[in-house]
Order: structure tokens, then sequence, then C-alpha cells
């Protein structure tokens, strides 16, 4: 019978980490020294300072709640799950306990004694560093703990093992073309790109008499070191030549020769016997063959928009960003990179989809209309360079004041050049915007004038509605034409808002809304009713209230140019060292929210706004749950900052 039930604790835990990282040695001897201990409703199994027990707990079944005491209340700081590891303060420095816990109704639990798990903890490096990474359930998160929390992500879990997805893909593919062409030192240009014609290729090796390479000459070389400067053609190549070589062996691993051409802004990188200058050439890669390598890289993409003016190739380019998307993701890429790629990707096709609908209405508008000035202009999320699944589109159109009769010519041209780049967008796949916030919609198609009185009524009367705009609206960045138009809509924001503090109350207000979902997993702040019942809301109840936050903040110092919520946080962390400390976590949340929510998107086809709790891992579960944190402190910050128990909107 012990047997039994040594084998059932077994296998409960080796569904759960940190349990799941131990070797069969190891989980038989934890399941062995398993106690289980059951408790009844509102029986407590420890109390906020007392001394911490022999051993910590693993739930089993039921509920159990961690409190706090505080003015003689107990607030519930969260609720544990199935699986959760609880009453860690016995491993960690055997420290009294911080919070209470108390039975929410019949609950077993595994008490795991610390004798036992401890030469555990100092031999296993995955064991350690879920702890360290604060995923126990009611362990008090320090902070710093997300960087560790992200770190133990990427360590702990699954990361995808397709390859074919890296940034240096396509190593078998590189193709390293062993006829070399050489020409000797003393020959004449003439005669050098004689032979570049005749083999058609765009580069010669200078040699010496025993076949070393010294030297290089490209078309580049031809036309602005000979051609430009008016010499003979009878010009001697050491003249015009690139030298000294940077070489490689022929055996170099592509990571290697890809990263000596980008350092060294290197357009042919030379192969040698031994890989120095003193052995002959024995091949040779331009930059052109690393592109064509590199399968899904950035560059590839990139390049490939630059030169496409087909809507079907665009939507297919953006199709391989998302392959692209989901292996930077799963495998912890800095979300500062992906989201940089991810928006120069996406900046590439609007304007891609202006120049050709400029073009297509080329022959139908008189050259004067043509002519006007403008700037498209992203907004959201989009606007905040955050994008990264192809989400509702929010953009607009701010062109510049013109006399009554030149607007009236300008109008329909504007209209109809933005209808052309939102059917070029939907075709590559986005999303229209459901409340219709987009250059098509004309009362977002305005001159300068009329966005600085849209700007100034929004400021100047903060309804509801007002707010909603502002929390769009406010996060634009030019995409296509003049920027001095958004710079200038830019400048009379901050000229609006100085003085009016009432708005950045209301701002406040606003931000403080969607409390922080510490206790979500016990299913208290899903969606209650409708097509996403039971499902958690990440953009609105995590994502929003630190996008506001950084938005209110960053208007209060009147910083400009800086949309992106975790860089935000981080010039915030700058300009108010003293709560450095908080704005840094804000952005390590903000970016591990924003990788999750990209994940599940991308795992359910959809906008990854609204995840089943329930179909989370344990420890993205946790993961969530620690960015989490941040959102009370600010929500706090914004509370005594902005005076927001005396503020009545």
């Amino acid at each position: 019978m012990a047997n039994v039930i040594i084998n059932r604790v077994r296998e409960f835990l080796q569904s759960y980490p940190p349990f799941s990282f131990l070797d069969e040695a190891a989980l038989e001897a934890v399941a062995t020294a398993v106690e289980i201990r059951f408790f009844a409703p509102q029986e407590y199994l420890f109390e906020q300072g007392e001394p911490a027990q022999d051993c910590f707990f693993v739930l089993k079944e039921g509920e159990i709640h961690l409190t706090q005491s505080i003015d003689g209340r107990q607030e519930i700081y969260e609720k544990c799950d199935e699986g959760d590891v609880f009453g860690v303060m016995a491993l960690m420095g055997k420290r009294p306990y911080r919070l209470n816990a108390q039975a929410a109704e019949n609950s077993l639990v595994y008490a795991i004694p610390v004798q036992t798990f401890e030469s555990i903890l100092k031999e296993n490096n995955r064991v350690a560093l879920y702890f360290a990474a604060g995923f126990a359930s009611g362990q008090v998160v320090v902070r710093n703990d997300l960087s560790k929390s992200q770190q133990a992500r990427s360590i702990l879990g699954s990361p995808t093992k397709d390859i074919g997805l890296l940034l240096f893909t396509g190593q078998s593919d590189v193709r390293i073309k062993h006829e070399v062409l050489t020409c000797q030192i003393g020959e004449s240009c003439h005669a050098a790109a004689l032979k570049m014609a005749e083999r058609d290729v765009g580069s010669i090796i200078i040699v010496d008499n025993e076949k070393l390479p010294l030297g290089i000459i490209t078309d580049k070389d031809l036309r602005n070191r000979l051609v430009a400067k008016k010499l003979p053609f009878e010009t001697p190549v050491e003249r015009i030549m690139s030298s000294p070589l940077t070489t490689m062996k022929p055996n170099a691993n592509f990571p290697d020769l890809y990263l000596t051409m980008v350092r060294q802004k290197l357009h042919h990188l030379i192969f040698t016997e031994d890989g120095t200058a003193s052995s002959k050439v024995v091949g040779i890669i331009s930059d052109h063959d690393i592109l064509l390598a590199q399968g899904n890289s950035p560059a590839v993409l990139i390049h490939g928009l630059q030169n496409t003016s087909e809507v079907k190739e665009m939507a297919k380019i953006r199709n391989r960003a998302e392959r692209l998307l989901k292996y930077y993701l799963e495998n912890e890429v800095s979300m500062d990179f992906v989201a940089n790629i991810i928006s120069e990707i996406n900046d590439l096709i609007i304007q891609r989809a202006i120049e050709i609908s400029k073009r297509n209405l080329e022959k139908k508008y008189p050259e004067e209309v043509r002519k006007i000035k403008f700037c498209f202009i992203s907004l959201g999320s989009e606007g905040r360079e955050e994008q990264l699944l192809r989400t509702d589109l929010d953009n607009a159109i701010v062109y510049e004041d013109l006399d009554p009769e030149a607007d009236m010519a300008a109008r329909p041209f504007l209209a109809e050049l933005a209808q052309s780049v939102i059917d070029i967008l939907l075709a590559c796949g986005f999303h229209p915007c459901p409340a219709l916030m987009m250059a098509n919609n004309p009362k977002w198609c305005q001159p300068l004038d009329q966005w600085k009185k849209y700007f100034s009524e929004w400021i100047s009367n903060p309804t509801e509605e007002s707010l909603m705009h502002s929390a769009i609206f406010f996060d634009f960045r030019p995409i296509y034409g003049q920027k001095k138009l958004s710079e200038a809509m830019a400048k009379h924001i901050y000229k609006e808002i100085e003085g009016k503090s009432v708005f950045l109350n209301f701002l406040a207000k606003n931000a403080n809304m969607n409390p922080a979902p510490l206790g979500f997993f016990r299913n208290f702040v899903v969606e209650k009713s409708g097509e996403h019942r039971d499902k958690f809301d990440i953009k609105m109840r995590a994502m929003m209230p630190l996008t506001d936050i950084a938005r209110l903040l960053v208007l209060s110092h009147k910083m400009v140019d800086i949309n992106n919520t975790f860089k935000r946080f981080e010039k915030l962390a700058e300009v108010e060292p003293q709560n450095k400390e908080i704005y840094l976590e804000a952005a390590k949340a903000y970016e591990i929210l924003m990788r999750i929510r990209a994940i599940e998107g991308l795992k359910s086809e959809s906008s990854g706004r609204y995840i089943e709790p329930n179909k989370l891992g344990k420890l993205q579960r946790q993961l969530l749950k620690n960015a989490f944190y941040p959102i009370d402190e600010l929500q706090a910050l914004l509370r005594v900052r902005f005076q927001l128990d005396y503020f009545k909107g």
C-alpha cells in the first residue's frame, strides 16, 4: 500500500516544476519523504511571523489562500493552484513566514522535508534557478527577479528545435566561390576590367608573383577611384585596390564569417589555405552571397520588401516574418531587437503601400495636388513599435494647412490614397480597426490645424472619449512623408498640457482603472461572459495599465519622441533615480507580457489578447504572475503623486 501511495505522489510531482527537473532517483527520494496533510476550511498551515517549519508545501487538491495581515485585516496576496509550491521560507534562509497560509476549502497538501530537498537544491542548477527566479507561490518577489524569471524561462523551458529560422540560417547553403578571378600586381586597371567583364563578376583579387593575395578591386573601385578621378585606364591595379585584405579559413563557421563581414563592413571576404594573407587564395564570398544564404533572416526580408512592388509578394514576406518572430520569441531573443525588426518590416510594408498607391494615382490627379505635403503616422501599438502580430490597424494622415480651394482639391486625392494603402495592408494580413481609427476615415485624415484642435479639445475636456483617444493618438510615430508635421503635433501637445495638471490627473485616474491581476489563476478576474468567457484579457488587465502609466509619466516630464513602453520606463529610470528599480522592473514586465501575448497569438492564430489560464504551463503562469507585481507598485505611486484619493473626476 505504501508503494502505491509513493507512486501516486511521484506521478503527481513529476508533472510540476521544479520536481519535473529531477531524475528518477531524486524524485523517488522526495516522494518517499512526503508527508500528506489534510486541512479543513479556515484552518491555518502557518501564520505570518511564525518561525519557518522544517518543510515546504505543494498543493495537491483544494484551495489555499496566502494572505497578509495589514492593520488587522487579511488581504489576499495570492490564491494557490494545483501543483503550486509555497511556504518556501524554510528553504530560503529559514526566515519567519511573511504571509499566512489558510485553507479556503478542504485541501490536500504534500509537506516536503527541507532536509530531503536541501542537497537537491545545491546539486541541481535548474531547481535552484526555479526558486531564485521567484517562481514559488507566495515567495515575496524582490526586485531584479524579473530578469531572473526571464532567464529561468529560457533555461527551464523548451525552445524550438527549428534552427531553420535562426538569424544565421542556411549554413549548408552558403556557396564559397572557389574559382576566384585574379590578376597580378603591375597589370593595368583596363586589363583587370576586361577580365571582370569576360567572367561577368564584380570583383577581382590582386595577387603577387607567388599567388598570395594583396588586395581587391570591385566595380565600385573602378567607378570611384579610376573613372571619377580621371585616371588613365593603364593605371596599375595596385593604385586603386583596397588593401590589406581580411582573410579566413574556408572551413570557418557561418556566424563567424557573417559577424566578421558585418563588424568590418566588408563587401567581400577572402578565403586562403591557412586563413592568412600568407597563403594562396582558395575562395571568395560576397555580402550578396551571405544575404541569399540567410533564408528568413531580417536582412533578406527587408531586402525583399525594398525590391518589390507586388502586394502578393509583400504578403508572403510578412508571413515569413511571422515564422521568424516565432523563433525569436521562443528562444528568448531580446525583445528590444525583436520589436525593432518587426517594426522595421511593418514600416517598410506601409511605405511600399504608400509608394504603390501614389504611383497608381499619378494619372488621375494633377502634379500640384500630388505634391501636397503630408505625413502618414502609425498609432497605438504600431506607433509604440510594439505590434508584433498583425493585429488591428491604427493610423492617420496629417497634411499641411492649405487655403480652402487647395484643401478641397487635396481631400479626394488623400482619401483615395489612404483607402488604397489600407487595402494593401489588409491584403498583407493586417486587420481593420473596429473603431475605424484609420487613415481612410475622413475624420483622421486632416490638416495640421485640425489635428491641433483635436488635441486641444481632448486635453481641455478630458471626457471618457477624450481619454480613449489620448491612449491611441498620443502614441503616434511618423512612417512616411513630412516628419516636421508630426513634430509640430508633438510640440502642440506639450504646449497644451503645460499648466493643465488636471488633464494628467484624469490620465492617472484612467491608468488606475484596472488593478494588478495578482490572483487571476483562481479565475476571479477572467471574463465573466461573452465570447471570451473564462479567458484572461492580457491586453486590458496587464499591458494597458503599463502603457498608460508609462505614457502619463513621460507626458508629465515633457519628454518628446519616446513612444515605446519599455524605452519610456528605461528613460524614467534615468530621470527619477529614486524610482529606478521599479521602472526597470516595469520595463522588464512589459517585455515579458509582450512575449507571452505574441506566443499565445501565434499558437492560436489570433491577436493573443485572450489567454486561457488553464492551458498555460506552470512556468509560464509563474512568469506571468511575477510580471504583474510592478503594476501594483506603480499604481500606488500614481495614487500618491497625482493625489488620486482626493481627486474627483
